[in-house]
This record gives C-alpha cells, structure tokens and sequence, in this order.
C-alpha cells in the first residue's frame, strides 16, 4: 500500500539513528575544515584597493606579500615573507634612501583562466618583479584610487608618474583605451621602482621613511599580475577585480558568493610547500622558544607544531549572518569553531574577566588581545574658548575636562570591560608603551578638576561673560540608543564640575562634514593601527597633518614645535633607547597640552573550540589562519552531545500514519466483504 514506504522511512529515521542536526555533507567530516562566518561581506577583493577588516579576511589570506609578521613575538616583528630577506636600508650618494628586494624563486600564481592571455593554453605563471612593479603603479593610478597611494608619495617619482598618466589619459582616448600594463609602460613606470631582475625588485625613497616597510606587509603591496587586471575587467561575462583574486597565497578563493558564502581552500603549489624553501620563516610554525608559557597552558598555541610546515586546513569555509545572537548560538552547538562573545551572553561566558566553568567545561578556550586601537575625545586646538587661542586658560580648562572622565566606568558600562584605560596615544604591544606610565590627567580626579576650572576663570563651572555654566558643542558620529547613552554618559560627567556640554550627535557623513568645515569644538573619534609603530599614532598630532591645514587626520588641529620636532626625530630611528626617549618627551607635552583625552584601548575577546588549534590572534586586522589546524575526530565526537535531536514530533507522525493505515485497512476489508 501507500503509505507503508512512508511508514518504513520513519521507522528507519528513529531506529536508525539518521535524524541530525548537522549542517554539514557527512563527507567532509573528516576533512580539516574551519567553519566560521562573516557579517558583512567584502567591499572588494581589489588588493589595491581593500582596507576594511571585512576585505582582509579573503585578502589577508589569498594574497602574500614581501614581507609578514612573526606570528607569536609582541611587539609584532617583521619577517620575510616572498622576500628572502627583509632588507636593511642603503643611503645612496644623492641622499636617497634604498631598499633592495631578493624574490623567493619557483612562486607560483594561483591557476586561473587570465594567464591565457600572456600565453595560450597556460593557466598560470611565476612570480616576477615586474608583478611588484606592476603592483606600485596600480596604488600610483589615480584611476584605481588606492587609500595606500599617499604613503608611496616618498617613493622617488611616485606622484610624478600619477600626473603622467593623467595626462597622457586626457590627451589621448587611444592611450587611455590600453591596457593598464601597456599604459604603465609607455608612461614610463615610476622612476623609483626599479627591476634590476626577475626577481630583484629596488625601491628608492627621495625622503627617508623606515616605517615604509611596513606597507609591504600589506595586501596593498602584493604582487600583481597584469593579466588579471585585464582580464578581471566586468566584460564578456567575466567578473569585476573587485569580484576575483588571483594571488600566490596558502589559500586560494574557490568559492565566492559575496553575499552568502565564500570558501577559501589549501593551495597544494604554494611557494611554502617546495623543498626549495623549507626555511622561509612564513612558510613553518614558530619555534617553542617563541610561544608564551600561559599561551601553552591556555592551549592557545600547541607546541607540537613548532617547526611544522603550513598551512593545516584543507579548508576555511565562511557563512553569511547577519545577527549576531543565531551565529553564537550555533557556536555553542559547535557547527562554527570560533566566535565573539555577544552582549546578551557576556555575563553568563565570562566571570570576573576569565571564562566561566560552564564554557570551561565545554572545552572552550577565550583568547584576550588588545588591539592596536586608540579611541579619544579631541579638543579643536583652533578653537578661541578650548583650543590654543584661549593660552594657559584653554589648558586647564582641557586638562579639568580630562580628570572628569572615568575610563574604566566607561568601559565597564558600555563595553564589559572589555579595553585597557589608555594614558597616551600609544598602544601595549607597540615599540614605546610603558605599562607603568599613569598619565596625571588621566587618573579621575573632581575636586582636582573643579580647581583647574577655577584657575581657569570658571569658577564652578560658571562663565564670568554670561553668569551662567560654560557652554560647549560636542559632536559625535553616531546616532543609535546605545551610542547616545556614551555621549551623555561624557557630557554628564563634564556636568558634574559644572560645564552645560551640548551633546551634538548626527549620522557619520555629516559629522565627517562638520569636522571638514571646522564647525566643532569637542569630538570623539576612534583610530586603528596600519602597522605596528608608535609613529602610526603619533602622526595623528603632527601639525603639518592638521585638518584645517592640509585636511589631514589631525582633527585636533594640533600644532607644537617642539612636538614636531621630536616626531621628526623619532620617526627615523630605529626601535632603541633614544626612540623611547623620543616617545616620552611626546607623551610628557601630551600630557600638559591634552589635545586629547585617551580613554581606552580596545580589547578582543575570542572564543574557539577544543579541536581547535592555534587560536592565537595577531592583534591587528591580519588573519591567521595557515597558521591554524582543526582535529575534526574530537569536533565529530563533541557535537553530537550538545546537539541531541528532537524526535518526538516524528513518534506522533508515526502513530497518526500507523493509526491512519489501520482505518484504511479496516476500510478495505470492509468493502469486500
């Protein structure tokens, strides 16, 4: 009959065992797979072009550059990466500042159908210099509107060959109908990008710059070849650049539907597989002599892998969602292997700032990591009532708004107190942090505050022009509940010693526009490190990167000779004891001038499964994951326990279907009898 197939389905799911919550094909169960998510998707896959977090997900992994960072060491420290070595700066007669790059041999780009184009039937290519070449004239072409391009600008030519090109475009359709790589060509590549090799690559700087380096530890940098930028060009059905990468790193992009999912899978041809570069520092787990003892006893790093080869992963597989509270739900049934902690959840995974027995228990691991962030409230140094036109009397009206604020309260009300109090601009893990610096204007202090408003002139907060409380504009970017709650939690401190603080919160374009304009006195902003150098934060108060001057990231308007001076200094020398005395001598005119309030640094809380290892974080928006591995025997023995199915919905479908076919036999046999 009928329903007897349907009947022994049934029986088979419940006896059998075959009802699952797992999401997973049971044939990748025993692949090394990371299960993970995304919750926003790339802005673009363009190297030249990516900058968001979201972008160095696919781009941080794909893509390989001269040089990386030493997974382990703190302060993060430069190693080679396709370079052979990272190069020591030779000064050239002229003055010019040089470096000199040696290319791994035998690198390969990923396969792909656009190397057809320099030879046919060919689906890849080696790696040359004349990709890296390449690469600096894209992030010099102000068609591709590279953010990376102004730092470049010390590279000999570099603007130069950006004008060039612009106007030989102008001049000439035909011309600027070509090819990229062709246009590049005739006008006459950047005369400080020098290929003296297939694989020697010089840069020349006409003004010294050491953290320039740096940048090439970035996506920006990576070699590119030219096929793939002409190929990759939105024609004849083909994607955008923005859509595809074609790289030469440990994973490549297999899948890529940019709004779901996207899969990135090992590359069996990378250069750290080949024999012929067995002890390329990038290409091997560090050794034990680099792991932290708490790092091993967390389980956060495994020190059986040191000296291993990478990566681990067969795969890495990202799913899109959108909410953050279905994405940790699904972490604590272990269909995702690592997660943030949601706000709702906080209290319940962690207590007292470790994780709770219950995680614990679980065998999940929390991995801490201050991130290389500052968030501050600026001063508008040119302002006549808090900046530098109001003399001795703005000062100490900056420094009595900057003992009024509690940054730890802060932090533990709006953030689970997740973040470090900063006392200056400079972060931990970064060349020039001092653990046991207290800022004496960054220790709360009212009454000490209450005194500075008085020395001020403003006696209890009272302006002696009005008879009334001192009147100041703060504006913030954001708009949402929770924000609003930060500002006022700020204004009513600065309340408290008697100052009517006007919270002026608007939408993130427009606040953008206002501090373009000038049209703001107190602010809040937030900066995250491009590399890992005291010099990339303290560039933020430099007065030639001042707002109204050069609408730089000086938002502060800051301008102090002496400051300036030591910057200078600073930036060129190499990380030493003069270095840090340079760095305290900063901090010390900080201190007295507060053209900004420091308030916190942020810290990552990340949370991973037993069977994951290697959970270690860098710190900075790089990912880590060659460097992590996945044991899918303990994952395939662990899920199931938190994970038991619901088959009682099934037993009351099986007595209804048992009960309905025996009405309908009964029926039957009624009517042949």
């Amino acid at each position: 009959m009928r329903f007897t197939g349907l009947v022994g389905l049934c029986l088979l799911l419940l006896l059998g065992g075959g009802c699952t919550n797992d999401p997973y094909p049971a044939a990748d169960r025993a692949k090394k797979v990371l299960y993970t998510y995304f919750a926003e998707a790339p802005k673009t896959l363009d190297p030249a072009v990516a900058y968001a977090a979201t972008d160095h997900v696919v781009t941080g992994t794909v893509f390989d550059t001269l040089l990386e960072y030493h997974y382990l060491r703190r302060p993060l420290e430069l190693i080679p990466g396709l370079a052979e070595a990272v190069p020591k700066v030779e000064v050239r007669p002229n003055g010019h500042h040089s470096y000199r790059f040696r290319l791994r041999s035998g690198v390969l780009f990923h396969a792909d159908p656009c190397f057809a184009l320099s030879q046919k039937g060919r689906d890849t290519r080696e790696l040359v210099a004349a990709d890296m070449a390449f690469a600096l004239a894209r992030l010099a072409d102000p068609a591709v509107n590279s953010p990376a391009a102004p730092t470049f600008n010390d590279v000999l030519g570099f603007a130069a060959f950006a004008k060039r090109l612009g106007d030989m475009r102008k001049a000439d359709a035909g011309f600027a109908a070509l090819p990229a790589h062709e246009q590049y060509k005739r006008a006459g590549g950047i005369e400080g990008v020098v290929v003296h090799g297939d694989l020697d690559l010089e840069i020349v700087l006409a003004e010294p710059n050491p953290q320039i380096l740096y940048w090439f530890a970035m996506p920006f940098t990576t070699p590119m070849p030219w096929e793939a930028v002409a190929y990759y060009n939105g024609k004849d059905g083909r994607p955008n650049l923005s859509e595809r990468a074609v790289g030469t790193g440990p994973f490549r992009l297999t899948i890529y539907e940019k709004q779901h999912r996207f899969v990135l899978t090992r590359n069996d041809a990378w250069y750290g597989l080949s024999k012929a570069n067995a002890d390329a520092p990038g290409a091997v787990f560090p050794a034990k002599a680099d792991m932290e003892a708490d790092d091993i006893k967390d389980g956060v790093v495994d020190p059986a892998y040191a000296g291993r080869r990478l990566p681990f992963l067969d795969e890495i597989r990202f799913v899109r969602e959108r909410e953050s509270i279905p994405e940790f739900n699904k972490f604590l049934q272990g269909y995702y292997d690592t997660s943030g902690i949601i706000k709702e959840s906080f209290d319940t995974v962690i207590v007292e700032g470790l994780l709770s027995p219950e995680m614990k228990e679980r065998g999940i691991r929390l991995t801490k990591e201050v991130e290389p962030t500052i968030f501050y409230v600026g001063f508008n140094m040119d302002d006549a009532v808090v900046g530098a036109p109001a003399g001795e009397k703005g000062r100490k009206l900056r420094q009595a708004m900057s003992l009024a604020i509690d940054s730890e309260k802060f932090l533990r009300l709006f953030l689970n107190g997740r973040g470090t109090p900063a006392q200056s601009p400079v972060p931990p893990g970064i060349f020039g942090f001092r653990k046991d610096y207290k800022n004496p204007f960054r220790q709360p202090d009212l009454a000490r505050a209450r005194q500075l408003l008085a020395e001020a002139g403003y006696k209890d907060g009272i302006d002696p022009k009005t008879a009334a409380p001192l009147k100041l504009a703060f504006n913030t970017g954001r708009t949402e509940a929770e924000a609003l709650l930060q500002w006022e939690f700020l204004a009513a401190a600065w309340r408290e010693i008697g100052l009517d603080v006007e919270v002026k919160a608007t939408d993130w374009n427009k606040y953008q526009a206002d501090l373009r304009q000038g049209a703001y006195q107190v602010f809040f902003l937030g900066w995250g490190a491009d590399y890992p150098d005291p010099e990339n934060f303290l560039f933020l108060l430099e007065c030639k990167q001042a707002q109204s001057k050069s609408k730089g990231p000086n938002t502060a308007n800051f301008c102090n000779e002496e400051f300036d001076r030591l910057y200078q200094t600073m930036k060129q020398l190499p990380n030493g004891e003069r270095r840090a005395a340079a760095v305290r001598q900063m901090e010390d005119i900080l201190e007295r001038e507060r053209p900004w309030i420091e308030l916190f640094f942020r810290e990552a809380y990340d949370l991973s499964h037993a069977w994951v290892v290697n959970a270690k974080p860098m710190g900075m928006s790089y990912p880590t994951y060659k460097y992590r591995d996945v044991l899918p025997a303990l994952r395939a023995e662990l899920q199931p326990t938190w994970n038991v199915p619901v088959r009682w919905p099934l037993y009351i479908l099986l007595a209804a279907l048992l009960a309905l076919a025996a009405l309908m036999v009964r029926t039957y046999y009624r009517e042949r009898l």
